[in-house]
């Protein structure tokens, strides 16, 4: 590990750290920005920083668990209808978790699927 990515490491720990003084605390994040002496910009960025690296955490710790590597980009569309009831034919995998459902072909292992599923349900 270099000393950049170190700093790094170090400057995510201080800001989880920060982001859970806020959520403790009860107070807006203007109030708490200002109590801190950091730009709600600061504050937004190391948030944004902060679930970026607790996703690809969970992704690799996802693929670890199941023996299978996600790799690459897929297009989903997310639709918002819980009370509409879908039945995949044959050739497709559909999995559900939570309000969230995925259907693609049955060539894509459905551990994957609901690897991501959970990833997207969790707050990160």
């Amino acid at each position: 590990m270099n000393t950049r990515q170190i700093a790094s490491e170090y400057r995510l720990a201080q800001w989880a750290q920060a982001m859970q003084e806020h959520k403790a605390s009860g107070e807006s994040i203007c109030a708490f920005c200002q109590r801190k002496g950091v730009s709600r910009n600061t504050y937004f960025y190391w948030q944004r920083k902060l679930r970026e690296t607790a996703c690809e955490r969970l992704a690799e710790i996802g693929s670890e668990s199941t023996g299978l590597a996600v790799k690459g980009f897929a297009e989903i569309n997310i639709v918002d209808t819980p009370a509409l009831s879908v039945t995949a034919p044959a050739s497709q995998v559909c999995v559900e978790v939570g309000r969230y459902k995925v259907i693609t072909d049955s060539g894509y292992p459905a551990e994957s699927l609901a690897v991501l599923l959970r990833a997207l349900t969790k707050p990160c």
